[in-house]
């Protein structure tokens, strides 16, 4: 269990495509470990490998807020998407911006879990947003590319919820 240095827009690996897992090892095991260690410590909702400097198609996504339902997609690959919504994004690699975004409202995703079994995952709503997004990162893009108004600053989030007066 370790936290990983989560790599910033401008790092070459980010644009580049990651190669398929082809087979469960203790590194992938401690890689997917430190990933989520990394992904919630960051307060973020999804993260990629290659966001931590691994050209490996695995990503993990957990959007509850108890942060207790990891999903972990390895292989992943969207087969069905329908509708469309469109929100602000940002991204742990683009500190401090966000962009609004359009993506399917609904996707169904085949994939592989932590033990190389397939599995059909379906989301909708910010699930399906996640994983649209995560799943690009695995093939070298990142939401900038699709922000329809650039991008805007925020406040980055310190785990402190602001007091009202």
């Amino acid at each position: 269990m370790a936290l990983r240095t989560i790599r910033q827009i401008g790092d070459p690996i980010l644009e580049k495509k990651a190669k398929d897992v082809t087979q469960m090892t203790d590194k992938i095991r401690n890689l997917i470990e430190d990933m989520l260690d990394t992904m919630y410590e960051a307060n973020g909702v999804g993260l990629a490998a290659p966001q931590v400097g691994m050209l490996k198609r695995i990503c993990v996504i957990d959007i509850s807020e108890e942060r207790n339902e990891p999903h972990v997609f390895i292989n992943p690959r969207i087969v069905e998407k329908t509708g469309e919504q469109t929100g602000m994004e940002g991204c742990l690699s683009v500190p401090g911006k966000q962009g609004q975004v359009t993506r399917p409202q609904y996707v169904k995703v085949m994939a592989y879990d932590e033990e190389l079994k397939p599995f059909e995952f379906e989301g909708t709503d910010l699930m399906a947003r996640a994983i649209c997004h995560e799943f690009d990162h695995l093939d070298g893009h990142l939401y900038v590319e699709l922000a329809e108004d650039g991008l805007v600053d925020v406040e980055p989030y310190d785990g402190e919820e602001d007091e009202e007066d």
